[in-house]
């Protein structure tokens, strides 16, 4: 057998399905093991992780896909985050069933991510960039002030003792036994959002090997040429805008249920900017690359967080806040990512080619094939 390990994972399917057989079991021992090594609270950092990789997905649609620069993301965050939490709390006394508040959010956000990108067809770059930063802001200040004259999202108090999400009756918040095994409501929803993040997984890949994702790769190529070849760029737009707001949505109502508790304060354009830098840091475009970011950035600050007690153990004191110390190294850390790998940490190999200046060939003969395989 020769060639590269990728290249045999990918031809052999012996190999494949033993690889796909191992990743399976470790996903589903994962929160045992975290669990088992570093405590609770870890799985919860875990689930979390997984939260972040649906959003992280969502905006790889508009930035990596379509190449469009929006700020402005954790808008539809929080409307399904509200969505939910509005319809399923004492707020109104009305408790609809998850089942069909989590779609209904996805499409409420869906919605909004359309009258986003209506406006904004004709803008690009850093122009879009700043409307898109508006929109966000906008959604946050409106929910942060509409208390008043009627007390909808309660203000900057937020809403508590939201439901969580119930399968079988049993809240996933309680613990529960299976076949002996404990499970805690942190493994519960890790499960849950292990699944919805495959779920989503699958409709990345698919919409990025169909006609729209083709589309939306030319668009970011350059939307001129894409016009001109007969791509109706306005739709395709929006429906970039449309597809990431929805699972923006979905992680908004997920996380409304997870935490039981939503404030303005928990969408605030550090978000949007995190879960871009997610995108970014991955590799634009390419799926494993944006989960491996979304992982990296929801992980590795939590981790920083020991400097304190390393400080304390080596030094004898707290010599730095540690707050501060994990900002620095973490944002030193980015700016190295972004100077040593402008392309990402795992970019998708059209990209990777792009920024290689060692092979102009190669990308105008790949351009070529593509351009006569779409004739």
């Amino acid at each position: 057998m020769t060639g590269s390990l990728p290249n045999r994972l990918y031809h052999d399917p012996r190999i494949a399905g033993l690889a796909f057989v191992a990743l399976a079991a470790l996903l589903l021992a994962l929160p045992f093991l975290v669990e088992a090594g570093m405590g609770r609270t870890w799985v919860r950092i875990l689930d979390f992780a997984m939260l972040y990789v649906m959003l992280a997905l969502g905006l790889n649609i508009v930035v990596g896909y379509a190449g469009l620069l929006d700020l402005g993301y954790v808008a539809f965050y929080a409307v399904g985050a509200y969505f939910y939490a509005i319809l399923a709390s004492p707020q109104f006394g009305i408790h609809l069933p998850y089942w069909a508040l989590l779609p209904a959010g996805a499409g409420i956000a869906c919605i909004f991510g359309v009258l986003l990108g209506a406006p904004t067809l004709r803008l690009r770059g850093d122009y879009l960039a700043i409307v898109t930063l508006g929109f966000g802001e906008i959604i946050r200040i409106f929910l942060n002030n509409l208390n008043a004259p009627v007390n909808i999202t309660n203000g900057p108090q937020g809403i508590n003792m939201i439901d969580p999400v119930q399968v079988a009756g049993h809240s996933l918040t309680r613990p529960i036994e299976i076949l002996g095994l404990q499970f805690s409501g942190a493994h519960a929803h890790y499960y849950l959002f292990l699944a919805l993040t495959l779920l989503v997984v699958f409709i990345a890949f698919r919409l990025q090997d169909s006609r729209i994702g083709r589309a939306w790769a030319a668009i970011r190529e350059d939307e001129v040429a894409a016009e001109a070849m007969g791509i109706n760029t306005r739709n395709v737009k929006l429906l970039a805008f449309a597809m990431g707001a929805t699972f923006g949505g979905l992680g908004g109502g997920l996380f409304a249920a997870f935490q039981g508790f939503v404030s303005p304060e928990s969408f605030t354009l550090m978000e949007s900017i995190m879960i871009l830098c997610m995108v970014v840091l991955g590799g634009m475009g390419n799926i494993p690359g944006v989960i491996l970011g979304a992982l990296l950035l929801t992980i590795l600050p939590e981790l920083l967080r020991y400097i304190g007690p390393l400080q304390q153990e080596l030094l004898g004191r707290v010599a730095v806040d540690p707050a501060d110390l994990r900002m620095l190294l973490f944002g030193m850390g980015l700016v190295l990512v972004m100077l040593f790998r402008p392309q990402g940490l795992w970019p998708s190999q059209v990209r990777a080619r792009e920024l290689s200046p060692d092979n102009p060939d190669e990308i105008r003969q790949e351009q070529e094939a593509l351009y006569d395989a779409e004739r």
